[in-house]
């Protein structure tokens, strides 16, 4: 069992914190990252949110030679794209508004040691760039200097995001791409991987009795095999919500189906008429043809602003969901709507 050290400081993060390798998918990834963290072979690892990147990215780092060094994990999404270059890089003082003194950025924080990008998936291209020459040339240059600084770092990416579809539509690099990806290790989601279930189940039962001081209760058969029947779209961070409800609300030595909270994004969405997919693929075309024919200006920012304007009015106006619709990150959604005053007209 992986668990993510200082648990509380994470409160409000999807993370998974805990982790475990009992399913038969979940041993081959234990497997292959033994064989993986003996390197200094940059790592990316992918899966969806909340089934446990940064326990992996952890443990690639403890089962390295660099274990004695620092781990560094920083979330890429949760950076301001005006100040992300200075947080990865540093700066020199004066370098800009506000910079009262030289600050390191992560990169020189993990020095000796191993740096977790997470979501690297949302770093804007301009950035990228620049990863990608740090990568190569093992240096960072901090803002506001000329001075390169050589850095000893090993990477681990993560991301929830498809990056070869980022490729593909342009939105990430394909040089840093397979820069990142020498050592592919990807996560299923729990939902593929039942055998863990019970384990994680007992550990959070365990974790959230001590800290409510009751003793630990016992799952009824019905309740565990709800839990092995639903699909898990939070992951494990889900499964622990559910279980520290479960131990708010039930009598306090049993555990049944209806102490059991499960989110509406968890029921199953309702069938759908079919739809004329072929016939609207032909009317799209027709409808891009025309405005090639006409010769509109900035042909593609009108489509693209189109795309977004009508995918968050068909979202009702929530960034989350329009995201999710395009299969884009949140950063990238919010750019856009801001760029093209959806949100405000929306709003308005």
């Amino acid at each position: 069992m992986l668990t993510l050290p200082n648990s509380p400081e994470h409160a409000i993060s999807i993370r998974a914190k805990a982790l475990t390798f009992e399913a038969p998918q979940s041993r081959i990834l234990r497997e292959r990252v033994r064989l993986v963290a003996p390197s200094d072979a940059t790592v990316l690892i992918t899966g969806e949110s909340g089934t446990g990147k940064e326990l992996i990215a952890r443990l690639v780092h403890t089962l390295s030679e660099r274990k004695d060094g620092p781990f560094v994990a920083v979330n890429c999404g949760a950076l301001s794209e005006n100040l992300i270059e200075s947080e990865l890089f540093g700066h020199e003082k004066g370098a800009f508004t506000g910079a009262a003194g030289e600050r390191a950025g992560w990169f020189e924080a993990a020095d000796g040691g191993s740096l977790f990008l997470d979501e690297v998936g949302d770093l804007p291209l301009s950035m990228q760039v620049k990863l990608l020459r740090v990568l190569q040339e093992r240096e960072v240059v901090r803002v506001g200097s000329r001075q390169p600084r050589r850095i000893n770092v090993r990477l681990v990416a993560a991301t929830n995001v498809d990056l070869q579809a980022a490729v593909r539509a342009g939105r990430f690099r394909e040089d840093l791409y397979y820069r990142l990806n020498v050592a592919p290790l990807a996560i299923a989601p729990l939902r593929e991987r039942s055998e863990d279930i019970p384990v994680l189940t007992r550990h959070f039962l365990a974790l959230y009795a001590g800290k409510l001081r009751i003793g630990v209760p016992v799952l009824t058969d019905a309740a565990q095999a709800r839990l092995l029947a639903h699909p898990w779209p939070g992951n494990i961070r889900e499964l622990e919500n559910v279980i520290h409800y479960a131990l708010l609300v039930s009598s306090g030595e049993r555990i049944d189906t209806g102490d059991l909270h499960f989110t509406s994004l968890a029921l199953p969405a309702p069938a759908a008429a079919p739809q004329p997919q072929a016939a609207g693929v032909a009317t799209l075309e027709a409808a891009l043809l025309a405005l090639c024919e006409q010769g509109h200006p900035d042909l593609w920012l009108h489509i693209e602003e189109t795309v977004y304007r009508v995918a968050y009015a068909f979202c009702e106006g929530n960034t989350v969901q329009t995201s999710r619709l395009l299969n884009l990150s949140r950063n990238i959604v919010r750019a856009r709507l801001a760029q093209f005053d959806v949100r405000r007209e929306t709003a308005a």
